[in-house]
């Protein structure tokens, strides 16, 4: 499969006061390695947007996303899909990138998914801001439009739920645990596979020509613990779902 991964990059500014004086410093992060390794070792061709370069080159159009099986969206806000320059700082006219993927979904048959982080559905003060945008009709779950972050650092372990479905062929039913994850709300058109406390964790959905799925937590830390990371179902999870969302286009 080819997968458009876009996201999962930050970048952190820091102060640092030592007495009477203060000195600065930045740092550029990717969480996106863990994942991007296991596709790739299951033969995936992969490809990375990080967030800071999606407003400026991300595919425009529903033609544009299918040249790729897969698109996955992680911890990146609507916004920086939505806002370019073009639009929001010279009042000009773009394509809307999630009309588009919703397009790319229903009409062309993609496969759209979304993992879980701070900037993902609704997100930290609602500020990822998914749950009015265009893909939100066609995703396996619900989002609620504040911020829908659940901080478990105590540690949660999922409960499979469908564990006869392709997607979990293969996987452990014993799960690692999470330090945290977006609380959603299952919907009748999708297909919860895995759940926690009654919040859907992984959930899947056929619509229109194509396919949508979800995994509420991180696929790196923090949410995703190291324990997650050196599951030996990890690659396999992963995979599994890429396969299932592509729908063996």
């Amino acid at each position: 499969m080819k997968v458009l991964l876009i996201g999962e990059t930050w970048m952190s500014y820091g102060i640092h006061l030592k007495g009477s004086s203060a000195y600065s410093t930045g740092e550029f992060g990717e969480g996106y390695k863990p994942l991007t390794d296991a596709l790739s070792a299951a033969g995936h061709e992969v490809e990375v947007i990080p967030n800071h370069l999606a407003t400026n080159t991300a595919p425009w159009t529903a033609e544009d996303f299918d040249a790729y099986d897969v698109v996955i969206l992680s911890d990146i806000p609507a916004d920086t899909l939505l806002l370019h320059a073009d639009a929001f700082t010279h009042g000009r006219r773009t394509p809307n990138r999630l009309a588009e993927l919703k397009r790319w979904v229903t009409d062309l048959g993609g496969g759209l998914m979304m993992i879980g982080g701070f900037m993902s559905f609704s997100g930290f003060e609602g500020k990822a801001n998914y749950h009015f945008s265009p893909i939100a009709t066609v995703l396996p779950v619900g989002m609620f439009g504040f911020d829908d972050r659940i901080e478990t650092p105590e540690g949660v372990t999922p409960t499979v739920v469908q564990a006869d479905h392709p997607v979990l062929a293969g996987v452990d039913t014993q799960w690692a645990h999470f330090l945290g994850y977006n609380k959603l709300r299952p919907i009748a058109e999708g297909q919860v596979l895995v759940e926690y406390d009654g919040d859907p964790f992984v959930a899947v959905r056929e619509v229109g020509a194509g396919r949508t799925s979800v995994f509420a937590s991180d696929c790196s830390p923090h949410w995703g613990s190291p324990d997650f990371l050196a599951w030996p179902s990890y690659q396999q999870l992963w995979d599994n779902l890429v396969r299932w969302t592509a729908n063996a286009r």
